[in-house]
């Protein structure tokens, strides 16, 4: 594979990149699933796109300031590129994080039930997570250490890191994601979905599992991502959310075992 380049096209002095692109395709199919479920879950899709909007917007700032905070060597030399999201560097946990908590607040606030609605939200997480990491390919950024897979891809001498300049061919760890993020998609929505309706928040917590576990496994073959000891930030933080996903999960089991004791009674 070899990347086309980071520009789409140009209109004067408008340049249109193909990272925008992909991220806004990856919103739009996102709220056009998630209103499509909600309706069938007889949520108001209405208020449910409102909040799905606010913390889609949270997510891209949580996203960014994730990537500078764990990246400050680099901004802290250049401030100019903090902005500079067109050129990449929106850290998926950090968006998480921050959709998430706004999404539950403001769903709260406007008295939607908020298992419910994580539930109608984890699939279109999934499925534009898969479309958004092709981005990645485009500016070649989240790629993996070298290798001479028939499905390599290949990163210019510009854009590979310190000590590789030798290396033409890379793992495409941002295909891997993908792959992974979009087989996470299917399984939430066609083998889980049906059989986890009566348990709101298992759909969610699910997720928030299946993601962390690919996560951790391929964030392994980066070469971009900032340490602490042994692991990588993004494999902490995966651990955590695989942590997050068996208490919750473990959670909702007790909570349904002792509301269906109390209903026997």
């Amino acid at each position: 594979m070899i990347s086309p380049g980071a520009i789409a096209f140009q209109i004067g002095p408008f340049v249109i990149r193909w990272y925008g692109i992909l991220m806004a395709l990856a919103i739009v199919v996102g709220l056009w699933l998630a209103y499509r479920q909600a309706r069938r879950e007889g949520l108001p899709a209405d208020d449910f796109i409102s909040v799905a909007q606010w913390s889609i917007l949270a997510g891209l700032v949580g996203a960014r300031l994730y990537e500078v905070v764990f990246n400050w060597d680099y901004y802290g030399q250049y401030p100019g590129k903090i902005i500079a999201v067109w050129e990449g560097g929106l850290a998926i946990h950090g968006g998480l994080i921050a959709g998430i908590v706004v999404g539950t607040w403001l769903a709260r606030r406007w008295r939607l039930p908020i298992l419910k609605s994580l539930d109608v939200a984890a699939p279109s997480i999934a499925l534009g997570q898969a479309i958004g990491r092709w981005g990645n390919f485009f500016n070649e950024e989240a790629f993996g250490r070298p290798t001479d897979l028939p499905w390599k891809v290949f990163i210019s001498h510009s854009h590979r890191p310190p000590g590789f300049a030798q290396f033409n061919y890379f793992h495409p760890t941002f295909l891997y994601e993908s792959l992974w993020d979009f087989a996470v998609f299917l399984v939430l929505m066609w083998a889980l979905r049906s059989r986890l309706r009566d348990r709101p928040g298992a759909l969610f917590f699910s997720y928030v599992g299946l993601y962390s576990i690919g996560r951790f496994f391929i964030e392994a073959l980066r070469l971009d991502s900032f340490w602490i000891g042994p692991f990588r930030v993004p494999q902490l933080a995966s651990l955590a959310g695989i942590i997050i996903a068996i208490v919750g999960l473990v959670w909702l089991h007790r909570r349904d075992a002792a509301l269906a004791e109390s209903a026997s009674r």
